[in-house]
């Protein structure tokens, strides 16, 4: 599984999940995958991860690009729509079938047990009584390493931590894992900054990667930022959106959480500016999560 050598053109992205408005967490993860794109001299994508119709509102994907447009944040490409490239992702659980790395599986989520590991109990075929419900993907127990460039080494033991995981979901609908790898493929993103939420699932795609003969990206992982009562921003837990924040004041604040000392009287456009010349990844703090000082 290769990396992008230094000489090769950074692409970056963002890709938020259209079910509710761009809170400040999400700001976070677009500024810092945008500044070391653009300050390597790359190019920033923005991608819509609409591949969960119950869970999307209604009109959130137009006011997430609204809001990153009023902030700044402006893609080198027409954005995608990930709702629109289901055939691809047919495509490669087809291809992962055909080469027995992937099978039926007719257990639903009250069959595992109680650590959520899968047992392998449709793995050798379907067991008795069951129908295929999804399609999962067939995991080794060699343990799959990953460098980090935030926070570090990593390895993990899928077999032990998540057992054979799900591709191709009961409700036919692809899963986040196998989007997410086929389109950082197609769209040729050769590193991905995110939040540390998603660093358990790195492991995966970085798994997944290798059994679709795909190039796997640099990976580096911001923390995630904490309101003051230790919980995560997100739009789950209604945290609110940046539309009611003035964009050079959220900007100062998304720099200073990521550990950039950017002076704090400058407008918007001086904001960017300094951001883009001054942009330090090894600045960022290496830690899972860090309180927001508002």
């Amino acid at each position: 599984m290769s990396s992008p050598s230094p000489a090769t053109p950074v692409t970056g992205r963002f890709a938020p999940s259209p079910t509710g408005d761009l809170h400040f967490g999400s700001l976070i993860a677009a500024v810092a995958s945008f500044l070391e794109a653009k300050s390597a001299g790359g190019c920033w994508l923005v991608r819509i991860d609409d591949i969960d119709p119950p869970r999307e509102q209604p009109g959130s994907a137009e006011r997430i690009l609204r809001d990153l447009d009023r902030f700044g944040l402006k893609p080198d490409a027409p954005v995608l729509y990930q709702g629109s490239r289901t055939e691809a992702y047919r495509a490669a659980v087809t291809r992962l079938q055909e080469r027995g790395l992937a099978f039926p599986c007719g257990c639903s989520r009250g069959d595992l047990p109680e650590s959520g590991v899968y047992p392998g109990t449709c793995r050798a075929g379907l067991a008795p009584g069951k129908t295929p419900r999804s399609v999962r993907l067939k995991v080794s127990g060699e343990p799959v390493r990953f460098t980090d460039r935030i926070q570090g080494p990593q390895e993990e033991n899928l077999r032990e931590a998540v057992g054979d995981f799900v591709i191709w979901r009961a409700d036919d609908l692809p899963a986040y894992q196998l989007a997410v790898v086929v389109d950082d493929a197609w769209q040729e993103v050769s590193e991905v900054v995110r939040g540390a939420d998603l660093l358990d699932s790195t492991a995966r795609q970085v798994y997944l990667q290798g059994c679709l003969d795909l190039p796997t990206p640099v990976y580096a992982h911001h923390p995630v930022a904490l309101d003051g009562d230790g919980r995560k921003l997100s739009k789950r837990d209604g945290s609110d959106p940046v539309a009611r924040l003035r964009p050079a004041r959220a900007l100062w604040l998304a720099l200073r959480f990521l550990g950039q000392d950017c002076p704090q009287d400058l407008d918007l456009d001086s904001a960017w500016r300094w951001a883009l010349a001054h942009w330090r990844l090894d600045r960022v703090p290496r830690s899972r999560e860090a309180a927001l000082a508002l």
